[in-house]
């Protein structure tokens, strides 16, 4: 993500060491993802991306594309472009980077990370007080219309927006990704019924880069509900907390009927994409915060690729919410 070839760190691999140790932790039930549809999909998505990432794998193949995946060559400004129907264009008009590609099976993994989101919020719905999804590939980087760093659909958009639809007034979606939600920003940012707060690396050396800034307050009638805590290199668990705190006051102010986490423990000291200091302890008390707020929580799972500690770090943070 620096000028360098990286490795591809979003992997199955993520999902399997956090479910063994939910499971050897004893943290349940665990369930299986339902079967939405596409409406919940296009209530976020633009019917012509969905469509996009549903079919451009085999079109790339078909034109002589490797069965690698497909992977853009240019990526257009949108202000400047026109659309080609080509899928050499195509995939490039629908990415924001290059560590978004689509492979043979993107789609479904994608829709299935999705449904998992949309059962969260199901139970939620029906009286949980606290869901966790564990969603794969992660979703908070996608907006209406673009992939961009391992997302494809954005989970956590995707449940919250359904959340709305089903007769709630006010969400709060908190991101504590290492990463800001460019996505989740962009999909609410004229939306005053989903307050979007988010804490992540400050934009000015951590990706995505362009968007995360303190000033970007939302537009419109939603001016006012996009709230950006930049963290500096190297925040520590205490400082890490404080800013917390800072968020979860305009949360209680807001007061949602539910709250959305996108959690990335990618914040985890030592994790590769990473340059905070957070301990596997502290995602206890995250955790101990949020049930504090005294609301439904769907807990939604973003990145965190430090893998020998993915499963303390995800265990911690479910033990704060009570198991």
């Amino acid at each position: 993500m620096e000028g360098k070839l990286s490795p591809y760190l979003e992997s199955p691999q993520r999902a399997e060491i956090i479910l063994n140790a939910v499971q050897a932790a004893g943290i349940g039930p665990i369930l299986e993802p339902g079967e939405f549809g596409l409406e919940p999909i296009t209530a976020v998505h633009s019917p012509a991306y969905v469509e996009h990432l549903r079919t451009i794998y085999e079109r790339w193949v078909a034109i002589g594309g490797t069965e690698e995946g497909a992977y853009p060559s240019a990526m257009p400004r949108r202000s400047l472009s026109r659309f080609s129907p080509s899928p050499w264009a195509e995939i490039g008009y629908y990415s924001f980077d290059l560590s978004a590609p689509v492979t043979r099976g993107t789609y479904q993994a994608a829709l299935t990370s999705a449904y998992c989101a949309l059962t969260g919020a199901g139970h939620l719905l029906a009286g949980q007080q606290s869901v966790y999804a564990l969603c794969r590939p992660p979703g908070h980087h996608a907006a209406q219309d673009f992939m961009a760093g391992y997302c494809y659909l954005n989970n956590a958009a995707v449940a919250a927006q359904y959340l709305t639809q089903n007769g709630t007034q006010r969400i709060a979606v908190l991101d504590i990704d290492v990463h800001g939600g460019n996505g989740t920003q962009a999909i609410f940012y004229d939306r005053a019924d989903v307050l979007f707060v988010s804490l992540h690396g400050a934009p000015e050396w951590e990706y995505p880069y362009f968007c995360g800034y303190a000033d970007e307050q939302g537009e419109g009638e939603g001016k006012g509900y996009n709230l950006n805590f930049p963290l500096e290199k190297d925040t520590d668990d205490t400082a890490y907390l404080a800013v917390l705190e800072q968020a979860l006051a305009r949360i209680r102010e807001y007061a949602p009927a539910y709250l959305v986490l996108s959690v990335g423990f990618d914040t985890f000291v030592g994790d590769p994409l990473g340059k905070l200091q957070l301990t596997t302890p502290v995602y206890e008390v995250i955790g101990q915060r949020m049930t504090a707020l005294e609301m439904p929580v769907l807990v939604v799972q973003e990145g965190g690729y430090a893998t020998a500690a993915l499963g303390d770090n995800a265990v911690s943070l479910l033990r704060g919410l009570g198991g």
